[in-house]
């Protein structure tokens, strides 16, 4: 009798037990992450890039005048890196071999150095996931990967592409929905874009502004949902919340890849990129808010915006306030128009979009790595401490807007993680006293020219 009851009590507690046990490996972490740093030669100064558009021989005093505007209100300093074929004066008739190289030139370096950091061997890996939104090769990059580091033959791979600057996340959240299913996995993810088959060499305004802002780079993350790991992770992913547009034609066709009227293949950006950017970032916070602010800022927004509909107040509508369900803002370096509109969306301080405006100032937009860049810079300043919450925001082609949320486990600088050595050698110069380059000082004498007579000086 006494064998009964015990039995009885044991089993709910062994299936209660069972529960939180398989519960608790199910979220998913970083282990570590590498940034990618270009060679020095690879380095796009202010004089270079005037050769580049002086080789462009489809631009007039016009598109001077555009990209001149467009370069001085960038953001983007003097030592971001372009692909190497534009360095060989090739940037028009790129090849396959182009792309392939600069990508393995980043994956070899990148995902080299972060697995001897961590110990992860190659054929510890279970899981790979790629994305390069403009790149598609025969075999796969996924493929390429698996092949150069010999990987096992049962790895669980995904290829992405045409996923945009925020892929990162999207990749992020396959990796999460794997761990919730699969105990006791480690995975790796590759995040980057091939410039080199898409540097764009016609007159159209709205393509040639890519070549302007889009640099080189990429990042390897480790994620592992591993007791045994946990105690080595840096951040811990509390939340992911992915919003699509692509049902909206205005929004499908504002950020697209297109050949011109001359056929030169190159990357659009719309007028209306703002507009739709704004539609998917608010239906993103929209259900993003409820998972990360306490309810006392909820009902507190609530409360105030219903009385101003009562009241039938006009104006600048109430506005919730992230800071109180977070620390840190990790923003897409998109363009300086971007951190500015989102810095205005939150009421963020120039504190909190310190790291985005200087990721764009030394690295350029990295597209979906952009956001690494930005989290290795807190983790350089040692702004993160165990338990903060780091939002990360990221707009892509579509239009989409993803965001998730990282709580970190561990300090900056005690041995964490080394996302941050990318800024090793430039960290203590950040911020400096002026983001601005030398653009107009070198080439604004071209708004006084007059068309009749304009020549372009050898």
């Amino acid at each position: 009798m006494v064998f009964l009851y015990a039995s009885l009590l044991a089993c709910p507690l062994f299936l209660l037990w069972k529960w939180l046990d398989g519960h608790r490996d199910r979220h998913c972490y970083i282990l570590d992450y590498e940034c990618h740093k270009p060679t020095d030669d690879r380095k796009l100064d202010t004089e270079f890039c005037g050769d580049v558009i002086k080789r462009n021989k489809n631009l007039g005093l016009v598109e001077y005048k555009f990209l001149l505007k467009a370069m001085v209100s960038s953001g983007i300093g003097e030592e971001t890196y372009a692909p190497r074929m534009v360095f060989e004066g090739r940037e028009e008739t790129p090849t396959l071999r182009d792309g392939l190289l600069e990508m393995d030139d980043f994956f070899h370096d990148t995902i080299g150095k972060l697995l001897a950091r961590s110990g992860v061997k190659p054929d510890e890996i279970d899981l790979l996931v790629v994305n390069v939104s403009m790149l598609a090769a025969v075999p796969s990059l996924t493929s390429r990967i698996v092949n150069h580091y010999k990987m096992r033959d049962d790895v669980r791979t995904f290829n992405l592409t045409g996923m945009g600057c925020s892929a990162s996340l999207i990749s992020v959240g396959i990796v999460s929905n794997t761990f919730r299913a699969q105990k006791d996995k480690v995975a790796l993810v590759v995040t980057s874009e091939s410039l080199s088959p898409n540097w764009y060499a016609g007159n159209d305004r709205s393509m040639i502004l890519a070549n302007c802002l889009f640099r080189s780079g990429g990042c390897a993350i480790l994620l592992t949902n591993k007791r045994s790991l946990r105690h080595r992770c840096i951040f811990k992913l509390k939340t992911l919340v992915r919003t699509h547009h692509g049902g909206k034609d205005e929004s499908y066709g504002c950020c697209i890849q297109k050949e011109d009227e001359q056929g030169r293949l190159g990357f659009h950006l719309a007028k209306n990129l703002p507009k739709a950017a704004t539609r998917a970032f608010v239906d993103n916070l929209r259900e993003i808010s409820p998972k990360i602010l306490p309810v006392r800022e909820l009902v507190r927004f609530v409360a105030v915006y219903s009385m101003r509909k009562l009241k039938g107040l006009r104006g600048k509508p109430p506005v919730i306030n992230f800071k109180t369900g977070v620390e840190h803002f990790c923003i897409h370096t998109g363009g300086k128009a971007v951190i500015d509109g989102i810095g205005a969306s939150l009421e963020l301080s120039e504190h909190d979009l310190e790291p985005a405006r200087m990721t764009l100032h030394r690295w350029g937009n990295t597209s979906a790595s952009s956001l690494w860049y930005v989290l290795g810079y807190m983790e350089a300043k040692r702004r993160l401490k165990r338990g903060d919450r780091v939002l990360m925001i990221s707009f892509g082609a579509g239009f989409k807007c993803n965001s998730c949320v990282w709580e970190v486990m561990r300090e900056s600088g005690s041995g964490s993680g080394c996302g941050a050595t990318v800024w090793d050698d430039c960290i203590q110069s950040y911020p400096p006293n002026s983001l601005a380059n030398p653009f107009m000082a070198k080439y604004g004498w071209i708004n006084n020219e007059d068309p009749a007579t304009f020549v372009l000086p050898e």
